[in-house]
């Protein structure tokens, strides 16, 4: 059955699986669908990280990415935010760049926004550039 949102992020957890693996680093998925976390990855010196993995286009030069989790159910939407004691980091598959960006989300409040494109006014200071949070290993 076609579900557009489930579709996005199944890709992206695709996208997420491969940019681990191709750095070294291991994948396990956890068997339920009810769990805050969509993987976990397997350092080469054995720590683990649970990722949540959200798919996200750019928008304006930036990709935003709010700390929280969107579902259905019979009664509505649901909008949860997410449990930072559950959830280690954020992976953000972006489809325009075709790359994967690895946040800790400990180090923001409730989102964060990643620059793909200069701020028009030059600023850099406080600015997250998403070219800077690509290495997994920096989690």
């Amino acid at each position: 059955m076609y579900h557009h949102t489930k579709n996005k992020g199944d890709v992206g957890v695709g996208f997420v699986i491969a940019d681990l693996m191709s750095k070294g680093i291991h994948v396990c998925l956890p068997i339920s669908e009810h769990l805050p976390f969509d993987l976990i990855a397997v350092y080469p010196e054995g720590r683990l990280s649970r990722l949540s993995v959200k798919y996200r286009s750019v928008t304006k030069g930036r990709i935003e990415v709010g700390f929280k989790s969107t579902y259905s159910t019979s009664k509505g939407i649901s909008v949860v935010p997410i449990d930072k004691y559950m959830v280690d980091a954020i992976a953000i598959y972006c489809p325009d760049t075709k790359e994967v960006y690895y946040v800790d989300h400990h180090k923001f409040n409730t989102s964060v926004i990643l620059r793909i494109d200069p701020p028009m006014n030059n600023q850099t200071k406080g600015v997250n550039f998403a070219r800077n949070f690509r290495d997994p290993f920096d989690l």
